[in-house]
């Protein structure tokens, strides 16, 4: 009968149409989250090996693309041990944990950063904490760098560089120690890897 649709047509519409719903749904959402992932990946590349505000900072990077976790822990004189499950103290400040995933997509940078606020003087601490391996590649190796930036200075200085092997899940090793006096002032002879314990004096504190 003419002007009628039978139930089939009826059905075939009313799937068309919902489909149509869908891809556009689908469109406008990644048309929306495309800038955000572009604009991160964008941020992290651009200041990949850039050296962050703060007096003094401490780099932990391991392969780029890497699934395995590592974690940094830093401790400053006089103040508590910082990494991931305690990330500031009264000096220092954990900017990220890196978890060994790509996040955001597309960025494969697996590093972590501690920053201070001030230079007491006195020893630092620098360890480095193998929480998971997942790509079954031991030993792992990792290279720890330390940059001062004295105050009233707007760059930091390179203080020192160190490659560091893990070579087991679980395993946390003191990749440095050394001394600053005021502003900077690096004790080249106190520089040592005399094992210190930082992530079981951190769940005590």
């Amino acid at each position: 009968m003419s002007g009628l649709i039978d139930d089939d047509e009826t059905g075939t519409i009313a799937y068309r149409d919902l489909m149509t719903l869908l891809f556009g749904g689908m469109s406008f959402m990644l048309a929306v989250a495309v800038p955000f992932l572009a604009d991160a990946k964008k941020v992290v590349q651009e200041t990949a090996g850039l050296t962050p505000p703060g007096n003094v900072v401490v780099d932990a990077r391991w392969a780029d693309g890497s699934n395995d976790d590592i974690d940094l822990w830093v401790q400053a004189p006089g103040d508590v041990p910082v990494g991931y499950s305690n990330k500031s103290g009264l000096i220092f400040n954990l900017l990220r944990d890196d978890l060994g995933r790509p996040n955001p997509p597309g960025v494969s940078l697996r590093m972590e950063t501690a920053i201070s606020r001030g230079i007491p003087p006195g020893e630092y601490v620098v360890n480095l904490h193998l929480y998971r391996q997942r790509d079954n590649k031991l030993p792992l190796p990792v290279t720890v760098t330390v940059h001062c930036k004295p105050n009233n200075e707007a760059r930091a200085a390179d203080l020192l560089t160190k490659q560091v092997e893990l070579r087991r899940e679980g395993e946390e090793l003191t990749a440095v120690r050394f001394r600053l006096e005021d502003n900077c002032g690096f004790d080249n002879s106190s520089v040592n890897t005399l094992q210190k314990p930082l992530r079981a004096a951190a769940a005590k504190s």
